[in-house]
């Protein structure tokens, strides 16, 4: 499982003109599902997403998570991200999970962070959306569940 971490002040997801998810100040994450992806790697970036420390804290510091801040998470479903651009000019998404296993992985994501005491909002598995967000920093991070890397 990989996930793209965006520290913002704000977020919204459209589909079809309507906002399906929105946050205030919090974390927008696109995530993407790899082919075997389980419930070790949903556990291990809900974790992560909660304590990672990348808010300041009175002096400045990144030292305080989402959850220290009263913060969010908005999760968009983002299986691109298991592209690959090694080859060719067309990416190959051979390794990203089948839509039916994302799917669950993508709820048991949202559900486990919000298991940890974090508000989350969603955007719409498998729709067209369009993300609005106001990059706080910018701070962007990648997380990943593969030790792979």
């Amino acid at each position: 499982m990989r996930a793209v971490v965006q520290r913002v002040t704000s977020a919204t997801v459209t589909v079809e003109g309507r906002v399906v998810g929105a946050i205030e100040q919090g974390l927008l994450v696109y995530v993407g599902v790899a082919q075997g992806d389980g419930a070790d790697d949903t556990a291990y970036i809900a974790q992560k997403l909660v304590g990672l420390r990348i808010f300041a804290d009175a002096e400045g510091r990144l030292d305080r998570s989402v959850q220290d801040v009263g913060g969010a998470v908005l999760l968009v479903s983002q299986f691109t991200l298991y592209g690959d651009c090694r080859r060719g000019r067309r990416p190959s998404f051979d390794k990203a999970a089948a839509p039916a296993a994302a799917r669950v992985a993508y709820e048991e994501l949202a559900e486990a962070v919000r298991r940890l005491g974090v508000p989350v909002c969603t955007g719409q598995f498998q729709a067209h959306m369009t993300v609005q967000s106001h990059n706080d920093g910018p701070v962007t991070l990648l997380i990943e569940s593969s030790r792979e890397w």
